[in-house]
């Protein structure tokens, strides 16, 4: 019998947690909405300028994790395929890593995501240089020299950061979160990670085709090296944006994916919209837990994803190597 499509209940479950993430927080809760006065004055503050700009990002960073995510595994036809394959959120992280050692962070508030997103685009364009015309292999062989490569410049920028302020704050922004992101981060963010989630979706009718094998699509019509390409540039609008603002968050990208692929069928196509979906639900709830959790500092967003994505990637893995014949 085949399941239900998840997008029935994906939808309204995004939608109840993203009304409850407004109300919780470390500045209290929003509800019973205050009467009037200074205490109405401040709820309105923290709903507009502190949950609301978390709630945006929680669900533009969770959507383009997600998406990329399913899109890469349907291009490499690998389920442990994610975002941070080609070199981006590396890119990223060292834009913004040395937007802090610099000092720019602190003259300029947005010198961090637009550094970030430069490496990003860095980390793209040094991606497809080097793995240009070799195919899906060669690609993902050169996101990981790339990748390699970044990680490495950015702990030399860590392990020569002038101060111990600095290295806190270089640690601190690598860890991932949500929190205390404004409007101006949402804007700068938004309209790169919706450029490239347009982009990556448009992949669809492709991955189905390639999902035959390269033979078969390019006998199809399918232009695998303009595939390719459009992958990466989407994968680098969407994610290196969302990395530039938040830092690097994992694990995402790879679960989102595989918690609705089943419920659709193994169509890449038909897998897109509902990792884009799950995307956002895991990556909220995620933030929603961190702010809730009883601890004296708030947990950073990508320690949480990591404990809990951890256990799950190796349970993947040992449930491939049962089916491999």
């Amino acid at each position: 019998m085949k399941r239900a499509a998840p997008l029935p209940w994906l939808v309204p479950a995004l939608i109840a947690l993203a009304l409850f993430s407004l109300l919780p927080g470390r500045a209290g809760w929003l509800l019973p909405w205050p009467r009037g006065g200074a205490d109405a004055q401040l709820a309105r503050l923290i709903l507009w300028d502190l949950h609301l700009p978390r709630l945006v990002l929680a669900l533009l960073v969770g959507g383009a994790l997600g998406l990329a995510g399913a899109v890469l595994q349907g291009l490499t036809r690998n389920p442990l395929a994610e975002p941070g394959l080609l070199g981006i959120s590396s890119g990223a992280s060292l834009g913004a890593v040395v937007a802090i050692y610099s000092g720019l962070g602190a003259a300029f508030a947005l010198a961090v995501p637009l550094l970030g997103l430069a490496g990003a685009l860095l980390a793209t364009m040094l991606t497809l240089l080097v793995g240009a015309g070799g195919g899906v292999l060669a690609l993902i062989l050169a996101g990981a020299a790339v990748s390699g490569t970044l990680l490495a410049g950015t702990a030399l920028v860590l392990n020569l950061a002038p101060n111990p302020y600095a290295a806190y704050e270089i640690s601190h922004w690598m860890l991932g979160s949500l929190a205390d992101r404004s409007w101006d981060q949402v804007g700068l963010a938004a309209p790169f990670v919706v450029a490239g989630m347009a982009l990556l979706l448009a992949t669809g009718p492709a991955l189905d085709a390639l999902s035959l094998g390269e033979q078969q699509a390019a006998s199809l019509g399918v232009d695998l090296a303009a595939l390719r390409r459009r992958v990466v540039v989407g994968t680098a609008l969407a994610v290196g944006a969302a990395t530039a603002v938040t830092g690097t968050i994992g694990f995402i990208g790879l679960l989102a994916p595989y918690l609705v692929r089943g419920a659709v069928g193994h169509s890449p196509r038909r897998t897109l919209l509902p990792a884009a979906l799950m995307g956002a639900l895991l990556l909220l709830g995620a933030d929603v837990v961190a702010r809730l959790l009883p601890l004296t500092q708030e947990l950073q967003l990508g320690v949480l994803t990591g404990l809990i994505g951890s256990p799950f990637f190796l349970w993947l893995v040992w449930r491939l190597q049962r089916e491999s014949p």
